[in-house]
């Protein structure tokens, strides 16, 4: 009754009724996640399954987690992946309506990021797998059970808490204790990378696709893609799943960990976007938009005059000759009274020369020719 009429004729579709027959009602979020994955124990290759079920009331606290492995069997090896990866998301779906039932909710909504998956419950398509088209029907049963229950299809990011429950469940099946010859020590997990036997705490777990692989691999792996210039992604054959930056640190020097975190500063900045700070000892990356910003708030008509100052060591330069800040003169009588080049300038102009590299005459940059013709595009 308090949302004004406006907004009511333009959004109504999109509340809810809070209340029945003047009880207020409580909605819940039910997040499902199923998941098979090729995993090796010692020298042996096994195909395992895990489910993942996060149920949150409506502001998204978690009160109730299912993380249980599951039996693929023979599915797991078939050649059509795709049914299997269905099943095993089915079964995870129905082991979280499940869980819902037993706590005696009414109204909710399950969130899935399958999209076949979200077409088999819905009724949009109908599967020609018997296994399936059963899981399916028991699926339909147990929304019958409720009040209210719909589906929802969302990204794979939304349903981070389930996933990260049904690899938890897949980790339980892969690690095993070791014999310390008193007994059961500490828990072992195989890399599947380097094959070699790993304490657990040894096993890095990557962001968002929760692959895991042993330390020295990943060192390996990510100081290789470092020397190549590229910032670091899963292992994981086809998994674009980047390496975070703030986990590296288990494993990498700190100085490599800053020169990820300047990678990954330099994609994310267009090209004609960047300027690196003229001071030596600072040399610092910024945008010229980050760079504007932040001189506007403690110089006045940096824009028209080309001042800037740095967001890191603080001291202005010439952002069109980009050296330090001419004070009380132009760029044009700075190159007057300045005609012979730095000798900072001398030593790149002496490399370029040895490297054939040219300068492009609009923006200064450095040009390399690798391959190809002699027509060059400026980037």
């Amino acid at each position: 009754m308090n949302i004004p009429d406006d907004e009511w004729e333009k959004y109504g579709d999109n509340y809810v009724d809070p209340f029945e027959n003047g009880q207020r009602v409580s909605f819940f979020k039910v997040f499902c996640k199923g998941v098979e994955s090729e995993e090796r124990i010692r020298d042996m290759k096994v195909i395992v399954g895990g489910i993942g079920v996060a149920i949150c009331d409506s502001k998204d606290n978690l009160i109730f987690k299912v993380s249980k492995g599951i039996d693929v069997g023979a599915e797991g090896s078939s050649s059509n992946k795709s049914c299997a990866g269905v099943s095993v998301e089915l079964q995870a779906l129905i082991e979280g309506l499940n869980a819902a039932f037993a706590l005696d909710l009414k109204y909710l909504t399950f969130f899935v990021d399958h999209s076949m998956l979200y077409q088999y419950v819905t009724g949009a398509i109908q599967s020609q797998n018997s296994k399936i088209s059963t899981l399916v029907n028991q699926v339909s049963l147990l929304q019958k059970k409720f009040a209210d229950c719909k589906p929802s299809l969302v990204a794979c990011s939304d349903i981070q808490f389930a996933f990260r429950f049904a690899k938890d469940a897949i980790v339980s099946q892969i690690t095993w204790p070791a014999d310390n010859g008193k007994g059961k020590g500490k828990l072992k997990e195989t890399c599947v990378i380097c094959y070699e036997d790993t304490d657990v705490y040894q096993i890095f777990s990557v962001d968002g696709c929760f692959h895991r692989y042993c330390f020295p691999c990943m060192k390996q792996h990510v100081e290789v893609k470092l020397l190549e210039g590229t910032t670091a992604k899963c292992p994981h054959e086809g998994c674009k799943s980047e390496v975070s930056i703030e986990t590296c640190g288990k494993f990498l020097d700190p100085k490599l960990v800053e020169i990820m975190s300047q990678r990954k500063k330099e994609t994310s900045i267009a090209v004609t976007e960047k300027v690196y700070c003229p001071y030596p000892r600072c040399s610092a990356l910024m945008s010229k938009s980050e760079l504007l910003e932040y001189t506007n708030s403690s110089f006045v008509g940096g824009e028209k005059c080309g001042a800037r100052k740095c967001v890191k060591c603080h001291y202005f330069f010439c952002i069109n000759c980009r050296i330090p800040w001419h004070y009380n003169m132009t760029c044009y009588d700075y190159k007057i009274s300045k005609p012979h080049p730095r000798t900072e300038d001398k030593m790149l102009d002496s490399l370029a020369k040895r490297n054939r590299w040219r300068q492009c005459v609009m923006c200064k940059n450095m040009v390399e020719l690798a391959e190809g013709c002699y027509h060059i595009t400026c980037r």
